[in-house]
């Protein structure tokens, strides 16, 4: 018989479906059911806590195959989970990289296989991603890619790029790219501005990455391809987003919560955890990615989750490796800094971990929360006060600024097909903590 549930006196937040209220909901084997007329269902108190469609996160690395050191499909997927989220798009820049459909095949039966949420898997646009020949976008939609991109770097050839969009567009996938010109970009490590100055170092300008935007939506535009830009992290990036959306470009964007909580100035406090591409920025650009955030210019926040070991960060900062892990901070640093600042209503941060992000693949975006759906449910205590501990994180890895951060509100329970695959909460048992 299947397991019959009803979370009880809950906040129910569904954008997609204009849904924000109190109410009851129930959960009947792997899928939402109506609360009412369910005998002997087990009863649980959810008043206080606010229940979601499940967050996706858009940008994750798991460094499986070829580097589990770092991380691996079931280290990744436990951090997801205990990040909030349900559904996570892997990148493919693992060794070797995801770049044709047996590779491809091969990874999704092994996620099958070890992960704890659901996953959807990128594949290369180019092969090898070395930027020369795109892959076969037709063959890698047949097995299984959610989307194309060589994260990591841009396709440098814009021919290349144009001809790779254009198939993307013929078989229904969307392009995502990592926007730095490797040109300009030369021996950067952080931005280029006063800190990098200051401490004598390279510094990466901004017009770096203005350059792939423009070029980018330029080709969407031109190829009706669907462009997702990737970590958006200028004032002149949120701008060529916005123009080129509203001149009907089908392009998207995301940003990431470190982009949107520090500065370059932390490169000072945290040396090596700062260190990432694209670099942390000014107070100018940060102010602009919210202001892009608020006003829909940019629709998802996703955390470009980079593990790496400690041997790997614990260098000078020119030779340490670019990146941070994100996806157990993700939440609890946006609710802190977003909604507990005003910025958005949880209404709105919702949207940036469900609409958007579904929005970009392809999936199903409304009565997600309506009888018949997926039972793949985020849990959120809105105004837990806590201090984020990295030695308690799931993650392989430990490379990131978050240790100690205060933050009010964080995920408490994660669901995913009608299972608790994570949970804080006393009420709920069987999901691992």
């Amino acid at each position: 018989m299947s397991r019959t549930l009803v979370l009880r006196g809950a906040r129910v937040i569904d954008p997609a479906s204009d849904i924000d209220e109190i109410r009851d909901l129930a959960v009947v084997g792997d899928q939402i059911a109506a609360p009412e007329s369910l005998p002997g269902a087990e009863v649980l108190d959810f008043e206080g806590l606010v229940v979601a469609p499940g967050f996706v996160d858009l940008h994750v690395h798991f460094r499986d195959p070829g580097q589990t050191w770092k991380e691996d499909a079931l280290s990744g997927t436990r951090a997801a989970a205990a990040g909030g989220f349900t559904a996570v798009l892997a990148m493919p820049n693992t060794t070797p990289p995801i770049d044709s459909p047996a590779l491809l095949r091969e990874l999704l039966d092994h996620y099958r296989r070890c992960a704890v949420v659901r996953v959807f898997q990128s594949a290369c646009i180019t092969r090898g991603r070395r930027g020369r020949v795109p892959t076969d976008a037709a063959a890698l939609k047949a097995a299984g890619a959610a989307a194309l991109t060589d994260d990591g770097s841009a396709v440098p050839d814009a021919g290349v790029l144009r001809q790779a969009m254009q198939a993307a567009k013929r078989v229904g996938l969307p392009i995502l790219e990592h926007c730095e010109d490797p040109a300009v970009v030369g021996g950067g490590v952080l931005h280029d501005g006063e800190t990098a100055r200051g401490l004598g170092l390279p510094g990466t300008p901004a017009v770096s990455e203005e350059l792939i935007v423009a070029r980018d939506t330029m080709l969407a535009r031109e190829t009706g391809c669907s462009l997702h830009v990737q970590h958006v992290s200028c004032a002149g990036s949120v701008e060529l987003v916005r123009r080129a959306r509203a001149a009907g470009a089908p392009v998207t964007a995301e940003v990431t919560p470190h982009h949107l909580a520090y500065t370059d100035a932390a490169c000072l406090e945290f040396g090596p955890n700062a260190r990432m591409n694209p670099p942390l920025r000014t107070e100018q650009d940060r102010s602009a990615l919210i202001e892009g955030l608020s006003d829909g210019t940019i629709s998802v926040i996703a955390t470009d989750h980079a593990p790496h070991a400690a041997r790997e960060k614990d260098r000078p900062f020119p030779e340490a490796l670019a990146g941070i892990i994100g996806l157990e901070a993700a939440v609890p640093v946006c609710l802190t800094e977003l909604v507990h600042t005003g910025v958005l209503t949880l209404s709105e941060l919702v949207a940036r971990f469900t609409v958007g992000p579904r929005h970009v693949l392809g999936l199903p975006q409304t009565r997600l929360l309506r009888p018949g759906s997926p039972a793949d449910l985020t849990v959120i205590d809105p105004d837990a006060e806590f201090a984020l501990d990295i030695s308690k994180f799931h993650s392989r890895s430990r490379n990131c600024p978050y240790h100690g951060r205060r933050c009010r509100g964080r995920p408490v329970a994660t669901m995913v097909g009608g299972r608790w695959v994570w949970s804080l909460l006393p009420q709920i048992s069987g999901a691992f903590s």
